[in-house]
């Protein structure tokens, strides 16, 4: 069963001779455990439709269905429990708060949900660790290098157990090694934790790392490749996707 639908998506901004339409019935199945990955060129709707999977926007026709709910039906309440409990945001800048150190901006979604903090320090501990940080906990911020801020925004986004990662060019604010890392990190976090994971990225070695690349241009899906793995290690290269992006006229 997909853990996420698409159905006829659409988005339409403005009006009348100053409508453009950002979205156009858009058709996806996403499944659970799948690492996706959205390409295409500027403006071509990438991220409209991570917002329209994450319940940030409201779709002007069609829906988009989560673990069987359609976002549609929920009232504003229901929506952003369904954001807090079943969705984690990675976007390209950490947006951490510089005054907390890693531990507690990793811990701090479920501590203002009520988790009791010392229990909630436990948990984001724990995915700190796993993303090789557990000797930078007390660190703020600014003592933490781009790579390992990222680090810290995934494990925050991980740290209440939701099913779906929504990742907005998770790696354009690293440089190329630190981006392979997060990318590498995205990747286990799909196989070996069984979250599902829809990125936007620009970049063809970053897309690499990912089961399928879903290409969009002018609102529409133009392209859906399934990327090779053989002793779950991707067969396909860079240089493949960016064959592929060139095909798709980016």
């Amino acid at each position: 069963m997909s853990n996420i639908q698409v159905e006829q998506l659409t988005k339409i901004y403005g009006s009348g001779v100053t409508a453009v339409t950002a979205l156009n019935q858009v058709n996806l199945n996403i499944h659970e455990g799948e690492f996706v990955a959205i390409m295409g060129p500027s403006g071509c709707g990438k991220s409209t439709l991570l917002h329209l999977l994450g319940g940030l926007d409201k779709p002007s026709e069609g829906h988009v269905l989560i673990g069987g709910h359609n976002l549609s039906d929920l009232n504003d309440d229901k929506l952003t429990e369904l954001r807090r409990r079943k969705i984690g945001f990675i976007f390209q800048f950490f947006n951490l708060i510089p005054v907390l150190n890693a531990l507690e901006n990793a811990a701090l979604p479920i501590t203002l949900d009520g988790v009791k903090p010392a229990e909630a320090k436990v948990k984001a501990t724990e995915w700190l660790t796993k993303f090789g940080l557990s000797d930078r906990l007390a660190n703020r911020p600014d003592q933490l290098s781009g790579g390992q801020q990222q680090r810290v925004a995934i494990a925050r986004a991980l740290v209440a157990d939701p099913e779906l990662i929504l990742a907005d060019e998770p790696t354009g604010n690293l440089d190329t090694r630190s981006g392979d890392e997060i990318a590498s990190l995205l990747r286990d976090v799909a196989r070996d934790y069984k979250r599902t994971v829809v990125m936007v990225t620009h970049d063809p070695r970053i897309a690499a790392y990912a089961d399928r690349i879903i290409f969009l241009k002018d609102g529409k899906v133009v392209d859906e490749t399934l990327l090779e793995r053989k002793n779950g290690k991707n067969q396909n290269s860079a240089e493949f996707v960016a064959g592929k992006v060139k095909e798709m006229g980016d």
